[in-house]
């Protein structure tokens, strides 16, 4: 018995930008292709201005069936009815961030390169974990670099997703698929795509589907 693996796309905001403007152009990215989640990522903003930001969001992208989740922010993602947020290795602890969120929102938690750090994230119920950089990122500087062998390792051991993070491209995010990603997580590789964000998310879709048709059924781990 074997089932099909499925790999989607996860967008992050850019590190900077207007709500207003920016939702036109989120729009017209979403209805480029499928997209799972949008990450609303506004590092050492003021809480007013992220607050704006998912709200002005929201409407965007939930009626689209994209789920919805706040940089480190999980107070504002559960005060605006946000579907989750994203916490880091230097924010707040994950069962705080849990409680505040309560049980049914998502969660994620970052875990770089270390696969402890990856296995108690999902022993303490996060709904995903994160692992990058996969390559070099024009948007931060990553505090690690993540190898393939991470994805493959993770895909044999555990149930709960993961995303690949850091540089990815779509002439890059094939080997991330078939070894094992469960979505890809894209800043740049998207807004700053030459022929628009809507054109970009098609063609990641494309060489998400291809990858995974060459990779074929894998065993079903259930």
């Amino acid at each position: 018995m074997s089932a099909s693996r499925d790999c989607r796309l996860y967008l992050l905001t850019p590190p900077a930008f207007v709500p207003a403007a920016f939702a036109d152009t989120l729009a017209r990215a979403l209805d480029g292709g499928d997209v799972a989640c949008l990450q609303i990522r506004l590092k050492d903003a003021a809480d007013d201005d992220v607050r704006r930001a998912v709200e002005r969001l929201l409407p965007v992208a939930q009626p689209r069936g994209v789920a919805v989740l706040v940089n480190d922010r999980p107070d504002i993602a559960a005060e605006m009815g946000a579907d989750g947020a994203h916490i880091g290795q230097d924010d707040m602890d994950q069962a705080k961030a849990r409680k505040i969120l309560g049980p049914n929102a998502i969660l994620g938690i970052s875990a770089y390169a270390s696969r402890h750090r990856a296995m108690v994230a999902a022993e303490e119920g996060a709904d995903y974990v994160a692992f990058g950089a996969f390559f070099p990122s024009t948007t931060k500087t990553p505090p690690a670099t993540a190898g393939l062998d991470l994805l493959d390792w993770w895909q044999e051991l555990m149930e709960v997703p993961c995303v690949a993070i850091g540089g990815i491209t779509v002439a890059n995010c094939a080997p991330l698929v078939r070894a094992g990603a469960d979505f890809l997580a894209v800043t740049a590789g998207v807004w700053n795509y030459e022929a628009g964000p809507a054109q970009a998310v098609a063609d990641f879709n494309r060489e998400i589907a291809r990858a995974l048709e060459d990779e074929g059924p894998v065993p079903d781990r259930g």
